[in-house]
C-alpha cells in the first residue's frame, strides 16, 4: 500500500486541514500518516477556539521516522503556522525526499488579495524555498502573487496573465505549477497548470457554485495528491479533485441542515473512490 504523510494543523472541529486530508486520502486507498503543526479546538472562522503550537514536536517526530526507516511515497504540506515550520519542512524534505516520491506543497497563506492573520511578506519570501523543492505546488492567485513578490492581479485578468504567472512560478523550482480559483467568466471556476519540463499548459473548469465554505482548498488538494499517488496523471488528478470538490459543495448546498463551517465531502467519498479505481492504473 502507498503511504503519504501530510503536514498541517488539525482543527478538531471544522472539516479542514488534517480532518479533511486524513479521510480523503485514506479513501483513495492510501495509508495516511499525519504530522500536526498545531492543534485547534475549531478552525479560525469560529468565534471561540483554542490553539496549541506543535512546532517543538516536528523534529522529534522526524527523528523517529528516520530511526524506524519509515519512507513515504508522498509528502504533502498544507498550512504551516510559522516561519520556523517552513525551515523545519525544508529539512524534512531534504531528509525524506527520494528520486521516486512526490513532494506536494499547498502554500496556504492568503486569499482575496490579503495574507492571513499572523503572516507577513517575510513569511511569503521564506515559503519560496519550500516551493523550490516541490514537484507540485498549488497556490491560489493571491498566494502566487505573494510568492513572486508582485501586486495582486485582482479578479479581472486574461489567460495570458495567468499563463505568465504560472511560468514565473515555475522559475521558483517546482516541476509542476497549478493555480486554483481561476475564472474567465462568471459561471465557471477551475484550475490552470504548467508543466515546466514539457513547457505545456493545462486547464479545467467546472460549474461555479454561488456559495463559499471553509476548507474547500484542503478538500481539493487532498483529493489531488491522493489521485497522483494512485497513478493518475496530473491533468486527470486535477480534474478528479475539482469534480470531487464541486460535488461536495453541491451536496452541502442541497442539504438544508448542513453545517456552516465546512463542506459535506463525506457524502461524496464513494464518487472519489470510484474515480480513483477507474482503469486500475497505479505506479
Amino acid at each position: 500500500m502507498k503511504r503519504i504523510i501530510t503536514v498541517q494543523d488539525i482543527s478538531c472541529v471544522g472539516k479542514c486541514s488534517l480532518t479533511a486530508a486524513l479521510p480523503i486520502i485514506s479513501a483513495c486507498g492510501i495509508e495516511t500518516c499525519v504530522l500536526p503543526t498545531a492543534m485547534l479546538s475549531a478552525h479560525t472562522a469560529f468565534r471561540h477556539f483554542t490553539f496549541h503550537d506543535l512546532t517543538d514536536q516536528i523534529q522529534p517526530a522526524a527523528a523517529c521516522f528516520r530511526q524506524e526507516q519509515i519512507t513515504f511515497d508522498a509528502i504533502y504540506t498544507g498550512y504551516l503556522g510559522t516561519a520556523k515550520q517552513i525551515d523545519l519542512m525544508n529539512d524534512f524534505f531534504r531528509t525524506f525526499q527520494t528520486e521516486d516520491n512526490l513532494i506536494f506543497v499547498d502554500p496556504v497563506m492568503a486569499d482575496n488579495g490579503r495574507l492571513y492573520t499572523g503572516f507577513d511578506r517575510a513569511y511569503a519570501e521564506k515559503y519560496v524555498s519550500l516551493c523550490g523543492q516541490a514537484d507540485v505546488i498549488v497556490p491560489n492567485i493571491t498566494e502566487a502573487c505573494f510568492l513572486l513578490d508582485r501586486p495582486y492581479i485582482g479578479t479581472r485578468y486574461t489567460q495570458a496573465q495567468i499563463e505568465e504567472l504560472l511560468v514565473s512560478l515555475s522559475a521558483l523550482g517546482a516541476k509542476h505549477t497549478v493555480l486554483t480559483g481561476v475564472s474567465f467568466c462568471n459561471d465557471e471556476l477551475g484550475v490552470m497548470a504548467y508543466d515546466a519540463e514539457k513547457e505545456s499548459f493545462f486547464s479545467y473548469f467546472t460549474e461555479r457554485i454561488p456559495a463559499n465554505f471553509h476548507g474547500t482548498g484542503d478538500v481539493f488538494s487532498s483529493a489531488a495528491v491522493g489521485a497522483l499517488v494512485r497513478g493518475k496523471t496530473l491533468p486527470d488528478a486535477l480534474k478528479l479533485a475539482a469534480d470531487f470538490t464541486v460535488r461536495a459543495i453541491k451536496a452541502t448546498v442541497n442539504n438544508p441542515a448542513h453545517n456552516w463551517y465546512g463542506v459535506d465531502f463525506e457524502t461524496e467519498l464513494p464518487f472519489l473512490i470510484g474515480r480513483i479505481n477507474e482503469d486500475g492504473n497505479e505506479r
